[in-house]
């Protein structure tokens, strides 16, 4: 059986907020979700989506760091800045095309997900795909996402024609293979949830 891996399905999200409250109880940054809950289309619905890191093969983030502060695991896990190196420019902020890392200025510091990387290191679940009712948030193999899931996972991206590849996979429609964001429009998130919703 293949490796564990993490997946988002905007589709399955109920707006608990459950992960981002089992996010602040991780012990590497307790008290403080690494993950929000983004509401689509806030005029017209309640929906929302999880966000959190997606990972990237070659993240922006760990470009654009003049300190050399973003390390990415020999497993594919970017980690949150390293705080001896971190210098406060949130060049990495403005860098990343999911608009994940935050700059957080009472500890001079980028954070970002990690993928709980104390827990998925030894095999065990991200804190927030552990409590997710709805399953919105899932940690697991390819065959065990297949036989739960209609859709397919994509891990790929396409802004401007641009390719990033990511770790973490987003559930769209059967057939999909990536995702295409385009500048000359206004993209929000509510573009997201409609091509999960074809």
């Amino acid at each position: 059986m293949s490796e564990r891996q993490f997946y988002i399905d905007p589709s399955r999200c109920i707006g608990c907020n459950a992960c981002v409250a089992a996010c602040a109880e991780c012990e590497t940054h307790a008290g403080v979700s690494m993950i929000h809950l983004e509401t689509i289309a806030r005029g017209n619905t309640v929906q929302t989506t999880p966000i959190i890191c997606m990972h990237c093969d070659e993240p922006a983030c760990a470009a654009v760091c003049p300190a050399d502060a973003i390390k990415r695991t020999p497993d594919g896990v970017v980690q949150t800045s390293l705080k001896p190196r971190c210098i406060g420019c949130t060049n990495c902020v403005f860098a990343c095309p999911f608009g994940v890392p935050k700059y957080d200025s009472a500890i001079d510091q980028m954070m970002k997900c990690d993928m709980c990387y104390d827990r998925t290191s030894i095999g065990k679940k991200p804190m927030c795909a552990t409590v997710c009712p709805s399953q919105a948030l899932f940690f697991g193999t390819p065959e065990e996402l297949a036989e739960q899931r209609r859709g397919t996972a994509i891990h790929e991206f396409s802004f401007d024609g641009h390719i990033v590849k990511t770790k973490v996979g987003l559930m769209m429609p059967k057939g999909s293979t990536r995702l295409e964001v385009k500048s000359d429009v206004l993209i929000r998130k509510s573009d997201l949830m409609e091509h999960v919703r074809k």
